[in-house]
């Protein structure tokens, strides 16, 4: 399966100011996968040591210069490394932190050398560094689950994914029906490699169901890796309660009214920098960066990918058809997951993704509006609707107050633009992983 990352690592390989490149995400999000086909269709030979699974691994890096540290891997894998036509892949490097620091001088002494890391749970390592981080001589690429465009490449109906990516909103509409029952298909099937792979082979919803709930034991068995830091069981209390609560603002007596909510919070930061979840972070969004004027105390969470939350929200799908209406007359929960999974996906992948929403408490006059983006220099707030239709007044009420000259909503009906005091453009929601390209299509 072709990711879209496969481009960004094509600019990687030919820049003249090439880094090892450390490739981050979630756990079965294709990291290895992504390398070794890239290795594949560049015909590089492919050394690939993962730390993980040999720990001794780490072993070759103990040396003081880079000449030797490369005869030892030589040594190890059998094969001679050679400048322009190897590819040096250090996989599961997290669970070999000094060896980041190393490669400092891999890029200093071979400059010229192909050299990519991955780690699913890196971040745990980048917070816990003891030592000396390569500060300007790594670039880093962030992987997420597959977006509705590549799933689309995945099943094999490229024509349908150039529609999404590339095609105005004016062709749009004999194609609506079509995107639109394969877009119900992706809230099922979600962006997980395996799924997908299963899908398209199978063009199975149970057998993707069963992939999932593996995947999901895999996430809560991984939990025995942070059990220095939280128990177990209250990272599996938690992870239970996000897909109930997706859409939501968090609140840690939902989840469980005898547990601290510091403890809580615990878990939840665990599971945020194991990118199994991911904060929406409420922002104030009187001016960019958006980052600036987070409430930390008010969040909502979605899960990592579409897909894992339908199955752990145990959705009957041996007797649900693809385009069952029943997907979206459920979907509040899943049409906010998969739009803020396509949000990450829109940024540039050097950039680590976040969300971002409003919202505000005043008695009597409560109002959300679902994300709020950053175009270019200004903000965005989009409204997420599960159907064609729903209400607006949470939308008109910040795009009044901030005075801001468009808003974006993602339902299930044909592209449409009315001027109601401001710009609403009314986008499909197969759509969401567009929306900076369609900003910029006036």
């Amino acid at each position: 399966m072709i990711r879209d990352a496969s481009s960004d690592l094509d600019v990687w390989l030919r820049s003249a100011k090439r880094k090892p490149l450390v490739l981050r995400g979630a756990r079965q999000v294709g990291k290895s996968y992504l390398v070794r086909d890239f290795a594949k269709q560049h015909s590089l030979d492919l050394i690939e040591l993962n730390f993980e699974r040999d720990p001794s691994a780490a072993k070759l890096f103990a040396a003081s210069d880079v000449a030797t540290t490369l005869r030892a891997i030589e040594a190890f894998a059998r094969k001679r490394i050679v400048i322009g036509k190897t590819l040096l892949f250090l996989d599961e490097i997290q669970a070999a932190p000094d060896v980041l620091a190393q490669l400092r001088w891999l890029h200093e002494e071979r400059p010229r050398l192909a050299v990519i890391g991955a780690g699913s749970l890196l971040d745990f390592a980048l917070a816990e560094h003891t030592f000396s981080m390569p500060v300007g001589r790594i670039s880093y690429l962030y992987l997420e689950p597959m977006s509705f465009s590549e799933f689309l490449r995945g099943i094999g109906d490229n024509e349908l994914a150039d529609v999404v990516t590339e095609l105005s909103l004016s062709t749009l509409a004999p194609l609506h029906t079509r995107l639109l029952e394969r877009f119900r298909e992706y809230l099922l099937v979600g962006g997980m490699p395996e799924a997908v792979d299963t899908y398209r082979e199978s063009r199975s919803l149970l057998e993707c169901a069963r992939v999932h709930h593996d995947l999901l034991a895999t996430l809560r068995d991984d939990f025995a890796k942070y059990a220095s830091r939280v128990q177990r069981e209250r990272l599996i209390k938690v992870l239970d309660a996000v897909p109930r609560l997706v859409g939501r603002k968090f609140v840690y007596s939902q989840v469980d009214r005898d547990e601290r909510a510091a403890s809580l919070r615990q878990a939840v930061d665990l599971l945020c920098m194991a990118r199994v979840c991911h904060r929406v972070q409420m922002t104030h969004a009187t001016g960019i960066p958006l980052s600036a004027e987070v409430d930390e105390r008010r969040y909502k969470l979605v899960l990592l990918d579409v897909g894992l939350l339908s199955a752990a929200l145990g959705l009957d799908v041996s007797s649900l058809a693809p385009n069952d209406d029943l997907v979206l007359a459920n979907g509040g929960a899943l049409a906010e997951q998969a739009v803020g999974q396509a949000l990450r996906v829109a940024v540039p992948r050097f950039q680590d993704p976040a969300l971002f929403y409003w919202t505000r408490d005043a008695q009597g006059s409560e109002a959300e509006v679902d994300y709020v983006v950053q175009h270019g220099k200004g903000i965005v707030p989009i409204e997420v609707k599960a159907g064609a239709t729903g209400s607006l007044r949470s939308l008109h009420a910040l795009v009044a107050a901030r005075k801001w000259k468009r808003a974006i909503r993602f339902n299930s009906n044909v592209p449409s633009t009315v001027e109601i005091g401001y710009q609403l453009r009314s986008l499909p929601i197969y759509l969401a992983e567009q929306v900076h390209r369609l900003l910029d299509d006036r």
